[in-house]
């Protein structure tokens, strides 16, 4: 049923934002994937930002309708998550994400997808627990979508955002309220055909008076290999190419360029990815 239906509102312009942001990145990063012989997947990461160094090791077991996904960071962080898909009913799913030893930042999380619904709603397991809810109603075709997170220690709402899309065979076009009303953004993807798409993102910011202007384009060069461009109004220019080298193992290298400072030298990501 979800797949025929407006999906979560997370999916309002997630096309566009992956093709002009995904994958991007100006760090070193390194991802090992192995199998355990009960079926457990554990993955190794390392991210490196300038002189520092970001480590994490998660393993992930699957057992019928249940995950469970443990995950430990390099800052002395241990995140459990579990969750159950098809609760009851089809297209229910539940969520426990209990982090230690921050045990006051552990939330609950129902999400439920529809022919003509998305709805997503948690709560922060604490005496004063953060509420947010987001739904979306429509079709594949044509959806409109709100998002918003209540404090309750404070009394506050923290964020309150809506978004529209619609959606055909080659196309898809997204506006989106954010940040409580001051970001305006209007973006759209198109699949030119089966091996290129363009996008683009125009956003504008209410509190500075500011438009920001995105343009980006991906290609296949052939099945294994994939590359990508963007520039925007700010003169910054993003390209990256992307090979699987062999299956679900992917060698991504990026790099960033300010063409109104040519002069500085430009920033080079590397990621690799590792997959039995």
């Amino acid at each position: 049923m979800a797949a025929a239906g407006p999906g979560l509102y997370s999916e309002i312009g997630k096309k566009a934002r992956d093709l002009l942001y995904k994958d991007y990145q100006t760090d070193q990063k390194f991802t090992l994937t192995t199998y355990a012989a009960n079926g457990a997947a554990i993955t190794a990461a390392s991210t490196r930002k300038g002189e520092a160094i970001f480590s994490e090791i998660q393993s992930q077991l699957k057992n019928k309708n249940l995950t469970v996904d443990v995950k430990a960071t390099s800052d002395s962080n241990v995140i459990t998550t579990f969750t159950i898909h098809e609760l009851g009913i089809p297209g229910l799913k539940a969520i426990l994400c209990v982090p230690f030893p921050y045990q006051k930042s552990a939330k609950a999380e129902l999400q439920y997808l529809h022919h003509h619904a998305g709805i997503t709603a948690s709560v922060g397991l604490n005496s004063n627990p953060l509420l947010n809810l987001s739904g979306v109603f429509g079709t594949k075709t044509l959806a409109v979508g709100a998002d918003a997170a209540f404090d309750s220690s404070t009394g506050d709402f923290t964020k309150y955002n809506a978004g529209l899309s619609f959606t055909n065979e080659d196309f898809i076009a997204a506006v989106t309220l954010n940040n409580k009303g001051n970001i305006l953004a209007a973006s759209y993807y198109h699949s030119v055909s089966p091996s290129t798409a363009v996008g683009g993102e125009l956003a504008h910011s209410f509190s500075n008076n500011e438009n920001t202007l995105t343009f980006g384009t991906q290609h296949a060069l052939d099945p294994l290999t994939t590359v990508k461009a963007r520039f925007n109004n700010y003169g910054m220019a993003s390209a990256l190419v992307q090979h699987e080298w062999r299956p679900k193992s992917f060698l991504t290298v990026s790099t960033e360029v300010d063409t109104k400072a040519i002069e500085k030298s430009s920033k080079v990501g590397l990621s690799l990815v590792l997959k039995p």
